[in-house]
């Protein structure tokens, strides 16, 4: 005979509000690299804001590796 696992309970308002505060955590994680690249352009006074692009660029990686990294632990 096969024992039968009762089928889990699905908890979907914590899925919802995990997948909503993903594009806020993203859009933070961007804004702060780049205001952090305009500081260093500002600091070190360059004129093409390679730091700024460097930075964003940057933050992009990071934004995607967390939002992965979420994407991981929501349980269907």
């Amino acid at each position: 005979m096969d024992q039968q696992k009762p089928p889990k309970k699905k908890n979907n308002l914590r899925n919802v509000a995990m997948l909503s505060g993903i594009a806020f955590e993203m859009g933070a994680i961007i804004y702060l690299a780049a205001q952090g690249g305009m500081w260093l352009d500002e600091h070190y006074q360059t004129e093409k804001r390679i730091y700024t692009a460097i930075a964003t660029l940057f933050g992009v990686a990071i934004a995607i590796w967390v939002v992965l990294r979420q994407l991981k632990r929501i349980k269907y």
